[in-house]
Parts: structure tokens; C-alpha cells; sequence
């Protein structure tokens, strides 16, 4: 999951069906704190989140850390390049995958309708890294929280009376290395929505969002 530029509150499933007519690969469980993969790995697999949720991080030559992406159930994730993992890749919460040979994607040694959905699947992901790339550079911190409140929303949003909520799996130091923030300006800008009475805050991983149009609003720049 990257944080892509927000259309509306409808509930949208970002999944890939995975349409294949021969039988796919037993499905893989990782618990919680678990590596999928480390940076710099032979490609052999891809996976795609069935459910729970990943992490994908880099580490700089001086120790500080991006957090490249989350994975979210819908997502695929390993696509190599040049036949390597360009991430690690680490569980946030117990896990359940559905391995995909990397061939698949690579050559086509798969039935049509797979290598279709795949490469459908790397499309979109170009496509939402665009997107955040844009996010990275543009916007603001309560632009940058905003947004990725919005996508989570979108993605994961379960009913809570006329509100919605969200779980947060990761840290709010995750979260900052991931919109390029601190963790102090994360957890000041939380505080801000909060005082506003557009969010509120259950606990460290729980969010609830009381005025959507409005975070919708903020997440675009508008500040009315």
C-alpha cells in the first residue's frame, strides 16, 4: 500500500484476483516480527496478502530508515529488480500469503489469465508509487497524514456507528518513516486532527474518523 491521491470515501477493494486455471501454491503463514525477505535476495516467489499485514523497509549506508510501502490484504508484493528483492520485508501482524512464482511474471510460465493479473498487479503499483512520490515531495505533514488517514479508510475502514475506524498495526515512527516525517510531527499533527474533532483517538491502534469529508478535505490541501 502507498499512499495514492484520495477520490472519495466509497469502500473499494484494491485487490488482484489472482485468476489462474491450474491450482496455486499452498498458502504461506507468517507470524508477527517475522522476515519474508531481505534486501539484496534471489526474486523466486511473489506473494500476495491474504491477510494481516507487511512492511517493506531500506535501510541508508548511515542506519536511517524508509519504510517503502505496507503491505495490505489485495497486495502483491516482491516484485523484483534485476531479479532481486529491493526491500525487506517483515510481518506487522500475523500473516497469511498466497506464493506465486516469480516465473510467472518473468517469462509467462503460467497459464494467460495469471501472467494477466500480474502484471496488472505491477501496473497498479507504478501507478500508486507515482502517486506517493507526488505525496512525498508536495505536501505538507497534515496534507501527508491526511492522505494516508484517507487510503487506510478506503482500504481497511470498518463501520463504528455513523463514523469509521481504522487499525493501526504499525508504529507512529513506522508512519513517519514511511511519509517522510518525524515521529514527533506525527504525533503532533494526530493531536491536531484530534483537537479539531476529525479524528479521534481510541488507542495508540485504534483511529476513529468523525468528519471524513473534512480529512478528505485536508489530505487536498483544502484548510477551510
Amino acid at each position: 500500500m502507498y499512499v495514492t491521491i484520495p477520490n472519495d470515501f466509497a469502500e473499494k477493494s484494491c485487490a488482484v484476483a489472482l485468476h489462474s486455471t491450474g491450482p496455486l501454491t499452498a498458502q504461506t503463514r507468517l507470524k508477527t516480527g517475522t522476515y519474508l525477505f531481505y534486501e539484496g535476495d534471489e526474486v523466486d516467489w511473489l506473494y500476495q496478502v491474504n491477510s494481516g499485514v507487511l512492511r517493506l523497509t531500506r535501510l541508508l549506508v548511515d542506519g536511517r530508515r524508509q519504510v517503502i510501502a505496507f503491505g495490505y490484504p489485495g497486495d502483491i508484493v516482491g516484485f523484483p529488480a534485476d531479479g532481486l528483492h529491493h526491500t525487506d520485508c517483515d510481518a506487522l501482524s500475523d500473516v497469511r500469503l498466497q506464493p506465486i512464482r516469480s516465473a510467472c511474471l518473468e517469462n509467462g510460465q503460467c497459464d494467460p489469465q495469471l501472467y494477466h493479473s500480474l502484471m496488472q498487479a505491477a501496473l497498479r503499483e507504478i501507478s500508486a508509487m507515482q502517486d506517493h512520490f507526488m505525496m512525498l515531495g508536495r505536501k505538507s505533514a497534515v496534507e501527508k497524514l491526511a492522505s494516508f488517514l484517507c487510503v487506510l479508510t478506503e482500504r481497511v475502514g470498518q463501520d463504528l456507528g455513523g463514523f469509521r475506524q481504522i487499525t493501526l498495526p504499525m508504529s507512529r515512527s513506522d508512519i513517519a518513516d514511511f511519509l517522510g516525517l518525524t515521529t514527533e510531527t506525527v504525533s503532533r499533527t494526530l493531536t491536531q486532527l484530534r483537537k479539531s474533532k476529525i479524528i479521534a483517538i481510541d488507542n495508540i491502534h485504534s483511529i476513529i474518523i468523525q468528519r471524513p469529508e473534512a480529512l478528505l478535505g485536508l489530505s487536498q490541501g483544502d484548510r477551510d
